[in-house]
């Protein structure tokens, strides 16, 4: 039986631009009748979902990670499932799930149609599938140029980071779980969800995006540059070995600061703290490899 899709394509994506009339046309060979609907802003993502829901059986979205997080909530509501087109610069939950980078890989993904429950965090009411955090990334998603992004991809994050390290300094936090109450002197919170994040650093070495519970770290070394001495074990997910970074699992966190921070979820800013995370789980299904 045919199925309907409602596909969103950010054409600001960094593959956005990509010609989508050969996804389009896989995606309808087999079986499926696509409706387009382009977007810019983010926010009109969810908007688009929840006014064309009753069009469709099946929701894509084409982009990055933040369009993907920004679709959850619409996409949780609606109860339809997800196909992803990673159309992005670190394309993380493709890479969590084992989605094909190639275009039309993923979209055959979605014509075989094995859908995997996935778990959803939510922070402050706003959704994320990787990582939400406090601090550096947050300095990083507000001092990288979008221009810089689309055009040198991997390499423009690592030019806006220099600069961010350079002025990095710690904050004053006090983590919440489970009733107890530790304060941290830290440069960075993350909570994460998935597996990957940042272009493929590892949450936790055991992280899984269906485990049902986030997985919290704090770095509290005494300078930033130590950091450059961690960077393998954040690939593999062993950071949590090194006494100078806290690390915690719960279903819900809550952070507070002296002063409002920004809150960045899947290289977008969303909220501020105080901050309640927590995970929902299994609560969207997503087309992905069996």
């Amino acid at each position: 039986m045919q199925r309907r899709a409602l596909l969103l394509l950010n054409s600001k994506a960094r593959r956005g631009r990509e010609a989508i009339d050969p996804v389009l046309a896989r995606l309808r060979a087999g079986g499926i009748d696509v409706t387009v609907e382009p977007f810019e802003a983010l926010p009109e993502i969810a908007r688009d979902i929840v006014r064309l829901r009753h069009l469709a059986d099946l929701v894509i979205v084409c982009g990055g990670d933040g369009s993907v997080s920004s679709s959850a909530m619409a996409v949780m509501e609606s109860g339809l499932p997800l196909g992803i087109m990673p159309m992005g610069t670190a394309n993380d939950l493709a890479r969590t799930l084992e989605i094909p980078m190639d275009l039309l890989r993923a979209a055959d993904v979605i014509v075989k149609g094995d859908a995997r429950p996935i778990d959803v965090g939510t922070v402050n009411g706003h959704a994320f599938f990787n990582v939400a955090s406090i601090g550096l990334s947050t300095d990083l998603a507000k001092g990288l140029d979008p221009d810089l992004k689309r055009r040198y991809g991997r390499l423009g994050y690592a030019m806006a980071a220099m600069k961010v390290l350079t002025a990095a300094r710690r904050f004053t936090a006090t983590i919440i779980d489970d009733g107890q109450s530790t304060e941290v002197l830290s440069y960075q919170i993350a909570v994460g969800n998935g597996r990957h994040y940042g272009g493929g650093n590892v949450v936790e070495a055991d992280a899984q995006i269906d485990d049902g519970h986030l997985d919290l770290y704090s770095l509290e070394m005494d300078t930033i540059w130590k950091l450059a001495l961690m960077l393998g074990s954040f690939r593999s997910g062993r950071h949590g070995a090194w006494k100078e970074v806290r690390t915690a699992k719960a279903v819900e966190f809550d952070i507070e600061t002296k002063r409002p921070m920004p809150i960045n979820t899947d290289g977008e800013i969303v909220t501020m703290t105080p901050a309640h995370f927590r995970v929902h789980p299994k609560a969207i299904s997503v087309f992905a490899p069996a």
